[in-house]
């Protein structure tokens, strides 16, 4: 299919009037401005939205864009055009539509439209009717886990948390509470530490949610040689009368010596 422009738009009258390129809250438009780059652009970054031209379109708060060549997007617009499910969906794109969807059935009522001249079938549009889902997001286990990482970020005035990033780059927030950060005497902010949690963790997309923080485990991260001398020459005396390792652990198993 040759390069077709999008038409995206949101229809929003939650803050007491009909929002329009005249008139809209700029929370809403900078929410809305990032969401559509986000879809465009995807996870693999297909679309180049610096050399892309838009239009911002009167009636409700619209964008339309020049016209777009992406396989990527052709093909996961065709797939929210047909049916609701998002599985298979490429990640950003579906983390937006997730978030439409939440905004759509909150107490904004909000309705969010795609239109493609190279879909006739139907526009696609997200609403309070709408549910636009992916079977793998309902499959969550409670667990406990020891994740190791840098500590990037405790405390809070609020919400009381430490950040740990893994070493895949991913940043989990695990929460806590502030007699736990007082009471523990090691600093550990910037610095890699062994975390005990309890957390949801879907085993499809193997990501965490709603994780708490119970404790931080002690670890060696470097070798203790004294430790290490005195297991050798324990060894050492253990072995001391046996002739042939090999022969004595073909004995074992019952070989012949």
């Amino acid at each position: 299919m040759d390069a077709q422009p999008l038409f995206i738009s949101l229809h929003d009258e939650s803050a007491g009037y009909e929002i329009s390129p005249d008139r809209v809250p700029l929370a809403v438009l900078r929410t809305f401005v990032k969401d559509v780059e986000e879809f465009l652009r995807g996870d693999g970054a297909e679309v180049d939205l610096q050399a892309l031209d838009v239009g911002v379109v009167k009636g409700s708060l619209a964008i339309q864009t020049a016209p777009v060549s992406s396989p990527g997007l052709l093909r996961d617009l065709l797939q929210l055009a047909a049916s609701e499910r998002l599985d298979g969906l490429d990640k950003k794109r579906r983390e937006v539509v997730e978030r439409w969807q939440k905004l759509a059935r909150g107490a904004r009522r909000c309705v969010f439209r795609i239109a493609v001249p190279g879909i006739p079938q139907r526009d696609i549009s997200i609403s309070a009717a709408t549910d636009f889902h992916a079977d793998d997001a309902d499959q969550w286990v409670q667990v406990e886990r020891y994740l190791q990482g840098e500590i990037v970020e405790m405390g809070g005035l609020k919400k009381v948390n430490a950040h740990i990033r893994l070493p895949d780059g991913t940043l989990i927030p695990v929460e806590s509470d502030r007699e736990f950060f007082r009471s523990d005497t090691v600093n550990r902010l910037y610095k890699v530490a062994m975390a005990r949690i309890s957390a949801e963790y879907n085993v499809v997309t193997r990501k965490y949610r709603n994780a708490r923080l119970l404790g931080f485990e002690e670890h060696q991260q470097t070798l203790d040689e004294a430790q290490l001398r005195r297991l050798t020459e324990r060894g050492a005396k253990a072995w001391r009368g046996v002739p042939s390792a090999s022969d004595w652990v073909d004995s074992l198993r019952g070989g012949t010596v």
